[in-house]
C-alpha cells in the first residue's frame, strides 16, 4: 500500500496543468486529496466495522438467551463504554499530534517517538481507577434505580470486561498510532481475526460448547474480555513485523518521561474523551431511561441503537482518515488543504450515510429480526418497536455524518475545548431536555427518546461544521 505520509499525492506538472481546461485543473487537487481520503479512510471504516461486529456477535448471541440478557449486556456497556471513553481520549489525541509532527517535518521522527512514549504512559497512569469503577458497577446501577435482576446480570458482565479495559486502550492507541504514520490496515488485519476470536469464544462460553462451562452473560463478558487481550498482542506484533514501522524505534526508551509531551497529551486528549463521552452518554442515559419504560423498550433501543451504531462506522473511518489529512495540511500551514481535506470527508460521509439510511427506512423489520430466534409475542413487539426507532435513525443518518467529520477536522487542528464545549450544549442542553420532553411530557415513549437524540444531533453538526469553517480561514497577513 502507497504510504501516504512518506509519498504524499503529487499534484501534476505546472506545464501538464497549464494545457489543461481550467475546471480541470481545478479539480486535480480535490481528486488528488479524494484518493489520498479513501485509501486511508476505507481500511478505518472496515476497522470500525470490524470492531462492532465483536460487539454484534455479542448481541445477537445474547439475543438467544432472551430479552433479559440483552438487555442486561446494554446496561453494562452503558458502564464499561463511559469508562473506555475517559481512557481513551490521550489515546485519540496521539494522531493529531503525530500527523502535525509529521505535516512540518522538524525532527519528525523523534517527536514520533516522544508522543508515542507518552501515550503509553497516560494509558498506565488511568486503567487502575478506571478499572476500580467497573468493578463496582453493581452499586452504581442501583443507584441509577435500575432493575435490580438486570442490574445484577449487567454488574457480572462488566466486571469480566474490566480485566481487558487497559488491553483495549492499548490496542487502540497502537491503531492510532499505525494510522497516523500511513499504515491503517495492520488494524484491519487484526481485528478480523479478533471477529474470528471472540465469537468462537461467544459460543463457547455462553452456550457450554467445545467442552467449556455454560456461563451465560459472565461467559460473554469473559469472551470479549478476552478479545481485547488478543487485539493488543496482535497489534503489538505486527507493528514489530512492519518494516518501515519497526525501523521508527517506536518503543524506545519506555523509561525516559517528557512531561511536556504528557501533559499535551492529557490536555489535548481529556477534551477530546469529554466531547466523545457527552455524545455517548447521551445515547446511554438514553439506554437507562429506556430501562425506566420497560423492558421492551430497552431491547428495541438496544436493537436499533446497535444497527445506527454499525452504520455509523463509515463515516467514522472516513472522519479519522480526514484527522490526519488535515493535521498534515495544518502542519504544512497549507490552509487550502484544510479545508478540502475536511470537506472532501464530509462529501463522502453524507453520500454514505444517506445510501445506509434509506435501507434502514425500507427494511426496519426485517433488520430487527435477525437478533432474535424465536417469533414469540414478545420478540414481534420488540422487533415493530425497534423498526420504527430506525427510521428515526434513518432520518438523522446525515447530522450524525456532518458533526463526527466536522469534530474530527478540529481535532486534526488540535481544537479540543471548543467542541467539548459545543458537544456538551448540544447534547446535553438541547438533546436531553427534548428526549424528556417527547417522551415523558407528550408521552410519545421510545419514540420520543429517539426524535429528541435526532435533534441533539441537527444541534451539534450546525454548531461543529460553523466552528470549523470559521477556524480553517487562511490567517490574515500583514
Amino acid at each position: 500500500m502507497t504510504n501516504l505520509i512518506e509519498t504524499p499525492p503529487v499534484a501534476p506538472p505546472a506545464k501538464t496543468l497549464a494545457r489543461a481546461r481550467p475546471w480541470t485543473s481545478a479539480l486535480a487537487p480535490w481528486r488528488a486529496e479524494a484518493a489520498a481520503l479513501l485509501t486511508l479512510a476505507w481500511p478505518l471504516a472496515a476497522t470500525q466495522l470490524s470492531q462492532m461486529a465483536v460487539m454484534t456477535t455479542d448481541v445477537l448471541m445474547l439475543g438467544r438467551l432472551g430479552k433479559s440478557a440483552l438487555a442486561s449486556a446494554a446496561i453494562g456497556n452503558t458502564v464499561f463504554y463511559f469508562t473506555w471513553l475517559i481512557g481513551v481520549g490521550p489515546v485519540f489525541a496521539l494522531a493529531p499530534m503525530i500527523a502535525q509532527a509529521l505535516g512540518g517535518r522538524r525532527r519528525a521522527n523523534a517527536e514520533v517517538r516522544r508522543i508515542v512514549r507518552m501515550g503509553l504512559w497516560s494509558v498506565t497512569l488511568l486503567a487502575p481507577p478506571l478499572i476500580l469503577v467497573l468493578i463496582f458497577a453493581d452499586r452504581i446501577l442501583v443507584l441509577a434505580h435500575q432493575d435490580p435482576v438486570l442490574a445484577a446480570g449487567a454488574a457480572r458482565f462488566v466486571q469480566m470486561l474490566a480485566i481487558g479495559l487497559p488491553f483495549s486502550l492499548t490496542f487502540q492507541l497502537l491503531r492510532n498510532v499505525s494510522t497516523a504514520l500511513g499504515r491503517p490496515r495492520p488494524a484491519l488485519w487484526v481485528m478480523g481475526a479478533t471477529i474470528v476470536f471472540n465469537a468462537f469464544g461467544d459460543y463457547a462460553l455462553i452456550f457450554g460448547h467445545f467442552g467449556a462451562p455454560k456461563l451465560g452473560l459472565l461467559g460473554a463478558g469473559l469472551s470479549t474480555s478476552s478479545s481485547f487481550i488478543f487485539s493488543a498482542v496482535a497489534m503489538a506484533a505486527i507493528m514489530r513485523l512492519t518494516p518501515d514501522l519497526r525501523r521508527r524505534r517506536l518503543l524506545r526508551r519506555m523509561h525516559r518521561p517528557d512531561f511536556a509531551k504528557l501533559a499535551e497529551t492529557f490536555r489535548l486528549g481529556m477534551p477530546i474523551g469529554l466531547t466523545m463521552l457527552f455524545e455517548a452518554m447521551l445515547f446511554n442515559v438514553m439506554t437507562l431511561v429506556m430501562g425506566v419504560l420497560g423492558a421492551t423498550n430497552l431491547a428495541a433501543h438496544q436493537v436499533a441503537l446497535n444497527v445506527a451504531s454499525i452504520t455509523f462506522m463509515g463515516p467514522l473511518g472516513i472522519a479519522m482518515g480526514a484527522t490526519v489529512r488535515v493535521g498534515l495540511a495544518a502542519g504544512a500551514e497549507d490552509w487550502a488543504g484544510v479545508r478540502r481535506a475536511a470537506y472532501t470527508a464530509m462529501g463522502f460521509a453524507c453520500v454514505l450515510v444517506t445510501a445506509c439510511g434509506a435501507v434502514m427506512a425500507a427494511c426496519g423489520p426485517a433488520i430487527a429480526g435477525l437478533y432474535f430466534a424465536s417469533g414469540s409475542a414478545e420478540d414481534q413487539a420488540v422487533i415493530v418497536l425497534a423498526a420504527s426507532f430506525l427510521k428515526v435513525a434513518a432520518a438523522f443518518q446525515v447530522f450524525d455524518a456532518l458533526q463526527v467529520v466536522a469534530a474530527l477536522c478540529l481535532r486534526g487542528l488540535k481544537d479540543a475545548r471548543a467542541p467539548m464545549v459545543l458537544a456538551g450544549l448540544s447534547y446535553w442542553v438541547a438533546g436531553a431536555p427534548m428526549c424528556i420532553a417527547l417522551a415523558f411530557g407528550l408521552r410519545m415513549g421510545g419514540i420520543g427518546v429517539w426524535l429528541g437524540l435526532a435533534f441533539g444531533l441537527f444541534v451539534a453538526a450546525l454548531t461543529m461544521v460553523t466552528r470549523f469553517r470559521w477556524l480553517s480561514r487562511p490567517p490574515v497577513r500583514f
